[in-house]
């Protein structure tokens, strides 16, 4: 092995064992955004439920039972019946591994009293436990968050026993889930505390005969519960009072709520289905295309006819692991951590509040990493130069507009068909963006709008030019271009380092390389990876401002 050979082989074992894999494996024990997102919408279904159509608007009828559908309350039941066992699944599996890491730190331990390497595995094995343990808390919240609302939408379907049963569980969960007795610490101390045992409590006397109110529970429900279930629950409250005033009050509110989530709830179902409808038959055209024109088909192998690649296999897993692995996601990443509470201190002297900080972190960060892995990419590359025409090929004067037009459509039903389809795979782990979740919970006007120059605009330059400018490219020298889309929309997806993203986001990177191997113009996948990223922060912000 030469020199470089034997350093890229050194820097591409300590990206997987310190950053990338970690993070891909970390991922298998984290929550995916999708069942948070179905929730959400769920809710916007039921608030939409309670619109009153005037008189005079019975055309509307119609279209809201398009949306809610016929029956709600049990759409709206199972769709969180699911969630739950989903996340019942899940606890389980945490409480196995913790009864597992808690059984191989024992085992460990007295060899730990010697020290050497069994010291370091016994640390790794206690951080593991911890990191589980906080999984496991936040799990047993996630299930006693679901069972409250389950309760609600039991009790408003009438079946109020049940509701009952469902509320008693929560109060009770060791009981519920036969948890063993090595979990009980953590289990325990979030009982202590977990607000939704005390709101439990208090559903339960709103729904018992006679009712009993508790002194403060409307305090409680507006903490503990939102949107439908906190309005249903304290139309609950006020009817056992008689405050006729503020049940008054509360049922307009609710029909200008209701009006509003009808409109975004008609937003983010009415563009992803027409987003389908016209991408399967753009699809459907150009397969039907491919079997009459052959060669002359859209959907012909694609031929990279202008590119010369001048470097071999080294020069591209250089420019990989060192610009956009080592370089981008561990040293920068490294570093921010270092200077971010110098940083917080600037935030705070110039007044950017929490939110807008941690917008305005992402986006620095984001863009030193894009600035390091391109400056790899120049120093790898440069002796090469000048470059063979086609290369980072940017040309306005086309029609490339077109292409991304049609590869984001395109794309719209093959990823949310591999989603559906991964989402069952993964039943509900295996990870998403962090910055999606960030994005679901900001209300800050200026903060989501650092979010949205980042995936919009930052994240679509510098993405494409990376993966589809050079090493799609590059892969040609060794593959077809069929095969170089492939892997390297395989790289493009792994590099977002979350596992149940990498088959969607893998068929996301086969439209983008397609699109680019068609038009050779960057400027054609950067309009696609924009327009999908730009849709997915839209449906977010709608979904988020529902809440």
């Amino acid at each position: 092995m030469t020199f470089r050979q034997i350093v890229l082989s050194i820097l591409t074992a300590l990206v997987l064992l310190v950053s990338a894999g970690p993070a891909l494996v970390g991922s298998l024990e984290q929550q995916q955004i999708s069942d948070r997102l179905e929730l959400y919408q769920t809710d916007m279904m039921l608030q939409a439920s309670e619109l009153k159509v005037a008189a005079g608007d019975e055309q509307l009828v119609p279209v809201q039972s398009i949306l809610i559908g016929q029956s709600p309350l049990e759409s709206g039941l199972k769709a969180y019946q699911s969630t739950r066992q989903t996340a019942a699944k899940n606890l389980q599996r945490l409480q196995t591994q913790l009864a597992q890491l808690r059984a191989n730190i024992g085992v460990v331990a007295d060899d730990a009293l010697a020290g050497g390497s069994a010291m370091q595995q016994l640390q790794m094995l206690q951080t593991q436990f911890s990191q589980v343990q906080g999984n496991l808390v936040t799990q047993q919240a996630l299930l006693n968050q679901l069972d409250l609302q389950i309760g609600v939408l039991q009790a408003a379907q009438g079946d109020v026993s049940t509701a009952q049963q469902t509320w008693m569980t929560l109060l009770n969960p060791v009981t519920r889930e036969q948890q063993a007795s090595e979990q009980q610490e953590a289990i325990a101390l979030l009982n202590q505390a977990d607000p939704a045992k005390a709101t439990a409590a208090v559903l339960q006397g709103l729904w018992a005969e006679p009712g009993v109110i508790a002194p403060d529970a409307a305090a409680k429900i507006n903490q503990q519960l939102t949107g439908w279930f906190r309005d249903r629950t304290l139309r609950r409250l006020y009817e056992l009072q008689g405050d006729t005033v503020a049940l008054t009050a509360l049922q307009q509110a609710r029909q200008t709520a209701a009006q509003q989530v009808t409109t975004k709830l008609a937003l983010i179902g009415v563009g992803p289905l027409l987003g389908c409808l016209i991408g399967g038959g753009l699809l459907i055209f150009a397969i039907v295309q491919r079997f009459v024109m052959r060669e002359k088909a859209v959907l012909a192998e694609p031929q990279a006819k202008t590119w010369e690649v001048a470097w071999n296999w080294e020069i591209t897993w250089q420019v990989i692991v060192v610009g956009f692995f080592f370089v981008g996601q561990l040293v920068i990443p490294i570093l921010f951590q270092l200077f971010k509470p110098q940083l917080a201190q600037v935030g705070s002297s110039v007044g950017l509040v929490a939110g807008r900080f941690t917008a305005v972190s992402t986006l620095i960060v984001y863009g030193l990493m894009a600035a390091g892995a391109i400056g790899v990419l120049y120093a790898s590359i440069k002796e090469y130069g000048p470059l063979a025409n086609g290369w980072f090929r940017i040309k306005f004067q086309e029609f490339w507009w077109l292409w991304g037009l049609g590869g984001y459509l395109v794309a719209v039903p093959l990823v949310i068909g591999v989603s559906i389809a991964n989402q069952t795979l993964w039943q509900g782990r295996g990870g998403s963006n962090p910055l999606l979740q960030t994005v679901l919970e900001e209300g800050d006007g200026v903060a989501l709008g650092v979010f949205f120059f980042t995936a919009a605009i930052a994240a679509p330059l510098f993405e494409e030019l990376f993966f589809r400018g050079f090493l799609l490219p590059s892969l040609t020298r060794y593959t077809s271009t069929w095969g170089a889309i492939a892997l390297s929309s395989l790289l493009f997806a792994t590099a977002h380092l979350s596992v149940s993203e990498i088959l969607p986001l893998t068929v996301l990177g086969i439209v983008l390389g397609f699109v680019y191997s068609r038009t050779n113009n960057l400027l054609a996948p950067m309009m696609v990876h924009s327009l999908w990223n730009s849709a997915t922060m839209l449906g977010l912000l709608v979904l988020g401002s529902s809440v």
